[in-house]
């Protein structure tokens, strides 16, 4: 498929370019120090996979996790020392797959050092690693973690080796680039369909008073729902429902939507999971993000303002005690820090889809100033309130603010929000193919 002319899709008069092409320039930047290094690297919760632990003849889920947490929560990244292993992460590679996507389309605006065709192939060539890569032996196509995590309630996979253990967030973004990277591959759509099964089959889709829930993860209690994972499977539903049409996955996620909207709090956010009581986090700030920008791609598809208060009832708490008004990401709705990449990457998805680019530039151009080297095009980690995580994750940063920066310019492009389905957007290729 050849990217759109210029004639087809035009900035708004209110577009400032030039603070556009900065952008771009960041994210060719991004996504250079991510080819460079094959989009391999470390991860927030990535401290099973050390060589130093596996080589120890322990075999205790209180250790495992005294080790893992150390690991994740250093001051200093202490990940060479602990031989953690450096790995491609199958929703770091979903994200990167479709911002490369956007990224090649962007090349008929924006100037930039790389030909357009590099972009094109490592998006290609990024989807069609998902396909390989995939949770196999489960129902249909799924996404995992490529590192084992310990969990109180288990593992999500073997101790050694790579886990092929399906979780709803991963197999979530992984559709989402199946989708989006359609004109790679007719077939990807129909693989992206199978996932359903997982949802059903594997993760324990089922009906509750509220609506419908599922499992995050297969080891997960049963006792508790996370609800941005929930939020992210309806999602899902709607998503396949958007290109195929079939209404029975339309019922799906309106059911789980049904669920995620009766939680929200007067205040106007979620806590982590349901019952509260059942996480250490509370309505932290990139979680809070994932679920708004579920509901707001909801009414995007359907239009039908089912879920219109709940929507500006949650942008409203997000953009008021999640955020500064300079675009620092506060942590939590009591804490400031640390202040995170990730929620900033969210939190520019978020404000953009939302038309509040103001916001969106708020939080860009913090990241640029508080969280980024300009010199090699890496982002930093956390800010906490006294030092800075000076670390670089791959997904956790790099992936994340390639997505956020490269759906920004796509929507301001475009003229509507993207949702990392490029400028073409899936329902117009949909109906051109």
């Amino acid at each position: 498929m050849s990217s759109p002319s210029k004639t087809q899709y035009q900035p708004d008069e209110n577009v400032d370019t030039e603070r556009l092409q900065r952008y771009v320039d960041v994210l060719d930047d991004v996504l250079q120090y991510a080819r460079e290094r094959d989009y391999k690297g470390w991860d927030y919760g990535d401290g099973m996979s050390s060589r130093v632990l596996l080589s120890m003849p322990i075999e205790n889920r209180w250790f495992d996790l005294v080790v893992q947490e150390f690991i994740k929560r250093s001051p200093i990244n202490v990940r060479p020392l602990f031989l953690v292993e450096q790995r491609r992460n199958f929703k770091g590679i979903s994200l990167f797959a479709m911002a490369n996507r956007s990224r090649a389309q962007l090349a008929n605006w924006f100037d930039g050092d790389e030909d357009t065709r590099l972009y094109l192939d490592d998006a290609a060539a990024l989807t069609e690693w998902l396909i390989a890569n995939q949770a196999k032996g489960y129902s249909g196509f799924a996404g995992s973690h490529r590192h084992v995590i310990q969990h109180l309630s288990g593992r999500n996979g073997p101790r050694e080796g790579i886990p092929h253990s399906p979780n709803v967030v991963s197999t979530g973004y992984g559709v989402k680039a199946l989708l989006a990277g359609r004109e790679f591959d007719p077939n990807y759509p129909d693989i992206a369909k199978t996932a359903v099964d997982v949802m059903v089959k594997d993760l324990n889709y089922r009906p509750t008073d509220d609506g419908a829930v599922m499992d995050y993860y297969l080891s997960h209690p049963k006792d508790s729902y996370t609800l941005n994972a929930l939020a992210i499977g309806a999602r899902l539903f709607i998503e396949l429902y958007d290109y195929f049409g079939d209404e029975a996955l339309l019922e799906r996620a309106e059911k789980v939507y049904d669920f995620v909207a009766s939680k929200q709090t007067e205040r106007g956010g979620w806590y982590y999971r349901e019952p509260p009581t059942a996480s250490h986090l509370s309505m932290d700030n990139h979680h809070n993000g994932f679920i708004i920008e579920c509901f707001q791609r909801y009414e995007q598809i359907v239009e039908s303002g089912r879920y219109d208060e709940t929507t500006t009832h949650g942008l409203d708490f997000y953009a008021r005690e999640l955020f500064d008004e300079n675009g620092a990401p506060n942590f939590d709705e009591e804490n400031a820090y640390p202040r995170d990449t990730h929620a900033t990457a969210q939190g520019i998805l978020v404000f953009t889809y939302a038309g509040q680019y103001d916001r969106a530039e708020r939080a860009i151009d913090w990241a640029l100033a508080n969280m980024y080297e300009p010199s090699d095009g890496r982002f930093y980690f956390r800010k906490h309130r006294f030092y800075t995580k000076r670390m670089t994750l791959m997904r956790w940063c790099q992936a994340w603010m390639a997505y956020a920066i490269a759906e920004y310019v796509a929507t301001r492009i475009s003229g509507e929000p993207t949702h990392g389905y490029g400028i073409d957007g899936l329902r117009v290729q949909t109906e051109i193919s």
